[in-house]
């Protein structure tokens, strides 16, 4: 099925924002996807521990990728299939290729390490290129979910529907991926959406959870940022700044 070309139009003529299941996540990828790039290529290759280090970034970034996939086919496709046949088809084909993709770099990150001291130099120079291609194709893959696959839904689900499916997706990740999340979400969010995400979890979670997010959180926002943070939610002000 082709995406209507006319719902899209509807879609972005609509005054009022609509729940948007992709954006906030899709924001933690860009940020760890560029990141994690940025780390491979200035990575010394002679230092063993800043190899093993940045490697294991690449491995945790693919994991990511991967469970993030594997979430959107389960609950954003499943939507989608359910009310738009066909819809999800073109996404979905690059879902599997996206998977055998990670499969290769998760193999030319190992080869990093386990490679010969004359092989490296090559081996880093590959995994940063792979890697940029691959972080290139998703940042296009991301623009076509945010814009088509949303005009898909908005025009055949409710907000109270979408937030439905979006709180089932998110009670069905684990909690170290809920953490890693957080970390790469919350901080690359504007200001508002910020305090948006928190006052959510602090309504649904237990106190000493909420404080683990903060304690995750805080060490990758600004002063500024954080006194911005701490007025919306309440929090104890920062001494000395005024935001």
């Amino acid at each position: 099925m082709q995406i209507n070309s006319n719902e899209m139009k509807q879609v972005a003529a609509a005054e009022l924002p609509r729940v948007d299941m992709y954006s906030g996540i899709h924001k933690a990828l860009r940020a760890l996807m560029a990141d994690t790039l940025l780390a491979v290529g200035r990575m010394d290759v002679d230092d063993a521990l800043e190899r093993a280090q940045v490697v294991q970034r690449v491995q945790e970034l693919l994991a990511f990728c991967a469970n993030h996939l594997k979430h959107e086919n389960e609950f954003v496709h499943t939507a989608i299939e359910a009310r738009a046949t066909g819809a999800s088809e073109v996404i979905a084909h690059e879902h599997r290729e996206h998977l055998h993709h990670i499969e290769r770099l998760s193999k030319a990150a190992t080869c990093v390490l386990t490679c010969s001291v004359l092989e490296r130099p090559a081996a880093v120079t590959r995994l940063y290129g792979e890697l940029a291609l691959f972080i290139a194709d998703n940042f296009q893959h991301m623009h076509v979910e945010e814009t088509a696959h949303n005009a898909v839904l908005w025009a055949r689900y409710t907000d109270a529907e979408l937030m439905e499916i979006h709180e089932r997706l998110v009670a069905s990740i684990p909690p170290a991926e809920m953490m890693l999340t957080a970390r790469w979400l919350i901080p690359f969010l504007n200001p508002a959406e910020r305090a948006g995400v928190l006052s959510g979890i602090r309504q649904n979670a237990p106190a000493p959870a909420f404080q683990a997010i903060l304690d995750t959180v805080r060490p990758h926002l600004t002063e500024y940022e954080w006194a911005k943070l701490s007025r919306a939610l309440g929090l104890p002000a920062v001494p000395g700044l005024v935001a």
